[in-house]
């Protein structure tokens, strides 16, 4: 009986540290988690706040942009006023405005006279499938070159991997976009119009065929965004397994017999990968937001393009509500890093 009891409580005794190990960890990854939580929350009141203020100090009259060329009297002009409410003081405007972001009212556009959100909705598609394919495509090649780069660093091939990102990642997207569509759209020598200059579709085509169709036309904006985007992915990636490739569990790894590749494979990449999940989120984040200039250069109908014809007016309850989607993306983005990061690295989070 007393050998039972005394094996019990020797067990009983080992495991005790084995839960307050358990239940110290799930405690410090709560206040982990709080804590991002906590800061995301306040991130978005910042947003909230900033987005009221900084578009009110952008040049030019909404009311006198709109009537711009019309035949109006000053007081249909303060009659505007008194419907968007700009007639207001500021401190009453900024009142009303948070009030109604806060319950999911982002007000009515000045120029279109529909839902903010509405035309959010209607745009948001067609931003996320252009700038999502391209995220997905430059997160991958540069992830693949990065990893092949600093593996082979030093050599012809890395010198020009290397030498093409920081070429491409200098280049304003506009500006190449000009170029691929003078090229390739338009035609220069040998060189015959290919692709459309601009638009999602054509118009006139339903079913598979309109799928080949807004495939078409998205091949130059995606190639402008890829060939800008990948630059940052491969040396961030290149950098990181670089810092990695000396440390002593790489020589154990390869001591014990492992096959290169398996090292890189299974130990390496893994190790190195932290830098590189955080800038790729934050490209996820730039998803919503898509490319303003971009979509602009190529007539694409999505986000970008929307904000900036709001911001020519300026229509302030549209760039307000853009400006809170874009944020509000990247906040959610960089939280979802932050909450992947203790899968990555158990250290993260203890």
């Amino acid at each position: 009986m007393s050998t039972t009891t005394g094996t019990t409580s020797t067990t009983a005794v080992a495991r005790a540290p084995e839960a307050r190990a358990t239940g110290g960890s799930a405690t410090a990854y709560l206040r982990y988690l709080g804590g991002k939580l906590a800061g995301a929350a306040v991130s978005l009141l910042a947003v909230l706040v900033t987005s009221f203020f900084l578009f009110r100090i952008v040049p030019g009259d909404p009311i006198r942009t709109m009537t711009h060329g019309r035949q109006v009297s000053d007081e249909q002009v303060a009659a505007l006023r008194r419907e968007f409410g700009l007639d207001l003081p500021m401190w009453q405007q900024f009142t009303e405005y948070c009030g109604k972001a806060l319950t999911g009212d982002l007000g009515t556009s000045y120029q279109f006279h529909a839902p903010v959100w509405d035309l959010i909705g209607e745009k948001i598609p067609n931003t996320l499938l252009l700038t999502g394919a391209a995220v997905l495509i430059y997160s991958a090649l540069g992830l693949w070159l990065g990893t092949r780069s600093a593996w082979r660093h030093g050599g012809l091939g890395d010198r020009l991997n290397t030498g093409i990102a920081l070429t491409l990642w200098s280049v304003p997207a506009f500006w190449l976009g000009l170029l691929l569509i003078i090229t390739f759209s338009v035609g220069i020598g040998p060189v015959p119009g290919l692709f459309p200059t601009g638009g999602m579709e054509s118009g006139d085509t339903s079913g598979f065929a309109y799928v080949v169709d807004v495939a078409h036309h998205m091949v130059l904006p995606v190639l402008t965004l890829v060939a800008v985007g990948y630059a940052q992915t491969l040396l961030v990636m290149r950098s990181s397994l670089l810092d990695e490739m000396g440390s002593d569990y790489l020589t154990t790894a390869r001591a014990k017999g492992l096959r290169d590749d398996l090292v890189r494979r299974r130990h390496a990449v893994p190790n190195a990968l932290l830098p590189t999940v955080t800038m790729i989120f934050i490209n996820l984040g730039h998803v919503a937001a898509g490319s303003i200039l971009v979509e602009t250069v190529f007539s694409w109908p999505g986000l970008g393009g929307l904000f900036y014809q709001a911001l020519s007016v300026p229509d302030l309850p549209l760039v307000q509500g853009l400006f809170i989607v874009f944020a509000g993306a990247m906040i959610l983005a960089n939280l979802l890093a932050d909450l992947l990061y203790p899968l990555l690295d158990p250290r993260v989070g203890r």
